[in-house]
Formats: structure tokens, C-alpha cells, sequence
């Protein structure tokens, strides 16, 4: 596919606000995926693929371009989420620099916005590329519209190609993947692929089929206010006793004194008053066994608090989130191994890493569709100081072409 196609459908993707929205209940959550999904939906019927459905119910979009051989060689599916993060995508003006000569990017002039090579130095890697930037105020939205124009570029490859064998190649865009509801929805039975790949990753080379195990505590504290002239053995400190809890976790399990394999607690939200206070917490541990001692120990602290008191002040509620993929990817994986394996024929070196946080492939092959996340090429994801390349997308989309054929090959 010629570059300017790639670029062209990534800079109309973007220009749609996307962002999705955790307060709201709707499927989707906010009217620009839907917006998107039917765009995506002309597109899909317009280069010629069979099946294509939207699916109003769980706002994803799923189509086919049936196989062409004779041989009997595995179907794969190829997911990318339309939303974008919880961050400033309203009128996105995306700067595209051709031959980028590894200097500090002014990003907006007005408000002296740079993105500097001594913060980033991963910008140098793109020396001589064209490099695609936001104008400071918003993200870019790579995460994840280059997932889809890189499987658009991918579809249109076989298409132009017939005489190239292939398997059945099934694709679907998803809604709300940012705020961890879309995948929840997904309806893997309609989706007859033998394993997928989310095209959701960011820098060129990333394969992720490790997740955290996640679930998320709510804690709601009813204190007593009283005047504080006269407190003494009746005010209860709801601020204070939210103070004691986070106190008694482990201080060394936050994420910014953890990485690799290691799990943690955040206190993601704390409000209140003297008389209530409420906390919100995410618990993350790729290790189920440590993963299900993190949530039984918030338990036990908020159990141990409560006994000092007059009666019950605090209440927990805690739900799981999503699993540890790897649970399901590792009894068969070959999805994996195809992936690496044209990689590296391809001269990329893998970077075979524990993912700190989830996918929609956590939650896909909970359902029993193995689907490991590969790289779109982009960094930076979810802020001001995006970015990507035309050259890294149509890395990532020749990747994807190469798994199809090596597919047959294997």
C-alpha cells in the first residue's frame, strides 16, 4: 500500500474525538467511536470484505477476507480499539515533519510547548523518518488508530494480491478499550479465528503476552464531625482513618517503586470530609497466588480497623478486573511463537516483556480466544508528547502481512 494512503488514513482517524468516557454507561461510551466504527464500516465494505457487521449491542465492527488456499492453515484475527485515553482529543492538529533531523520539536509556539530530545531521547531513533506529532495541547491518538490503518494496509495488501495464499483473516474494531469495558463485551463465538492479536503495543519490536492481574477496591469511610472544641472521644477523622489504611499497606508496592514482574497497590482517588471520606484502589500482581494475598490483605487491614471502632465505619468493595492471559496463551503458543519468528526473519529483534497493565486481550482470551498484543510503532502514548512515524506504521503493517504469510507457510 502506498505510504500516502497509510498517512492519509491515519491523519482522517485522528481528527475524530474519540475519547472515551469511564462516568458514562453507554455502549459506546461517547458518540465519536460510534462515529468512527460506521466510518470504518464504509471502509471495510469498500475494499471488498465479506461479513462486515456492526454490531450495535457491543459497538464492534468485525468483518473477513475469506482464505484462498487449499491448505489447512489457521484462521487469525487482528483487533485495535477506536477510543482514545482519558486526555485532551478535541480538534487534534497533528504536525507532520518529513525527515526529522533528530532535533528538539517545537510542538506549539504560542504556549512554548517543546518535546525535547534530552527528555525523550527515544526521538532519536527516528532520524531521517517522517515523524508525526501533536500540536502540544492534545494526544495524538496512535493508541490505537495506527493499530487500525495498519490493519486496513494489511487487508488491502491481500486484496491487491489474490495470487498470495492466505488463511481466513477476521478483523474487528472495539470501543472503550481505555477505560478496561469494551472487551468485556466481545463476542467471541461470532469470531471464528483460531488466535488474534490486538495491534495495540508501541514501539516497534513489543509483543506482550503477560498481563497484571487487576482488580479494583473501593473503601467508604463514615467518620463523625463534631466541633473540635469539643471532639474529645467522639470525632471520628474519616480523612484519618484513610490515612491509617494506606499506612498499613506495604509503603515499597506503588508503582513507582516497582517494575518487571513485581505487583502493587495505588490509591488511584481519595475525597472526603472529616464525617466521609472514600478511596478508591487498584491492586495489580501478575502472579495469581500474590495476586489473591494483595486482595486478602486489604481485607484483613480494613477488618482490623473496623474492630477499634464503636461499630463498623468502613465498608470495601472489591471487584476483578481482568487475568493474567498467559494463563491461557501459554497452552498453546503457537500464536506467540509465529510472531516472534517472522520477526525476527524480518530483522526486528523482539522485546518480550511483562505488560504492566491489561489489554483487550486480557479479557478475550479469558474467553478462550488466545490473543497476545503486538506493536503499532508509536510512543508516548496517552498525552501531549505523543508520537509516530509513517515508517514505523508501515513497519508494523508488513508485520502483519508476513504473519498471514508465514501462517501458511508453518
Amino acid at each position: 500500500m502506498p505510504k500516502t494512503k497509510l498517512l492519509d488514513r491515519f491523519l482522517t482517524y485522528i481528527k475524530v474525538n474519540t475519547r472515551s468516557d469511564a462516568s458514562r454507561s453507554s455502549i459506546p461510551t461517547t458518540p465519536g467511536q460510534t462515529e468512527l466504527l460506521l466510518m470504518l464500516k464504509d471502509e471495510l465494505e469498500s475494499i471488498g470484505l465479506d461479513q462486515v457487521c456492526y454490531n450495535p449491542k457491543n459497538a464492534f465492527l468485525t468483518g473477513i477476507l475469506p482464505k484462498n488456499c487449499e491448505q489447512d492453515v489457521s484462521a487469525i484475527g487482528f483487533i485495535a480499539h477506536v477510543d482514545t485515553a482519558d486526555f485532551p482529543a478535541e480538534t487534534i492538529d497533528p504536525q507532520v515533519i518529513e525527515n526529522y533531523q533528530g532535533t528538539d520539536v517545537l510542538l506549539n509556539e504560542e504556549q512554548g510547548i517543546v518535546m525535547s530530545t534530552a527528555e525523550f531521547p527515544n526521538l532519536l531513533d527516528y532520524i531521517g523518518q517522517t515523524l508525526i506529532t501533536t500540536d502540544g495541547t492534545t494526544l495524538l491518538g496512535a493508541d490505537d488508530k495506527a493499530g487500525i490503518v495498519e490493519i486496513l494496509g494489511m487487508l488491502d495488501y491481500f486484496i491487491a494480491h489474490p495470487e498470495c495464499p492466505h488463511g481466513d483473516i477476521l478483523v474487528a474494531f472495539g470501543p472503550d478499550e481505555e477505560i478496561g469495558q469494551g472487551a468485556d463485551h466481545f463476542d467471541v463465538a461470532n469470531f471464528p479465528a483460531d488466535f488474534a492479536y490486538t495491534v495495540d503495543s508501541g514501539r516497534i519490536g513489543h509483543l506482550e503476552y503477560e498481563t497484571f492481574n487487576a482488580a479494583q477496591a473501593v473503601i467508604k469511610i463514615d467518620g463523625t464531625s463534631v466541633h473540635p472544641g469539643t471532639a474529645y472521644g467522639m470525632m471520628v477523622n474519616a480523612l484519618k482513618v484513610s490515612y491509617e489504611i494506606d499506612r498499613h499497606l506495604p509503603q515499597l508496592d506503588v508503582p513507582e517503586k516497582t517494575r518487571g514482574y513485581e505487583g502493587f497497590y495505588l490509591l488511584h482517588n481519595l475525597t472526603g470530609t472529616i464525617d466521609y471520606a472514600e478511596m478508591t484502589y487498584i491492586i495489580r500482581d501478575h502472579n495469581t497466588i500474590l495476586f489473591n494475598h494483595r486482595k486478602n490483605e486489604l481485607s484483613r487491614i480494613v477488618s482490623q480497623l473496623n474492630a477499634q471502632f464503636d461499630r463498623p465505619r468502613i465498608t470495601l468493595e472489591m471487584k476483578d478486573q481482568y487475568y493474567n492471559m498467559r494463563e491461557v496463551i501459554e497452552q498453546n503458543m503457537r500464536c506467540v511463537d509465529l510472531a516472534l519468528d517472522t520477526m525476527k526473519k524480518n530483522g526486528i529483534e523482539p522485546i518480550v516483556t511483562p505488560f504492566r497493565g491489561g489489554t483487550d486481550g486480557s479479557k478475550i482470551s479469558l474467553m478462550g480466544l488466545p490473543t497476545p498484543n503486538i506493536f503499532t510503532g508509536g510512543e508516548n502514548f496517552h498525552g501531549q508528547y505523543e508520537f509516530i512515524t509513517l515508517e514505523a506504521m508501515e513497519t508494523a503493517m508488513n508485520i502483519l502481512i508476513e504473519i498471514v504469510k508465514e501462517n501458511v507457510v508453518c
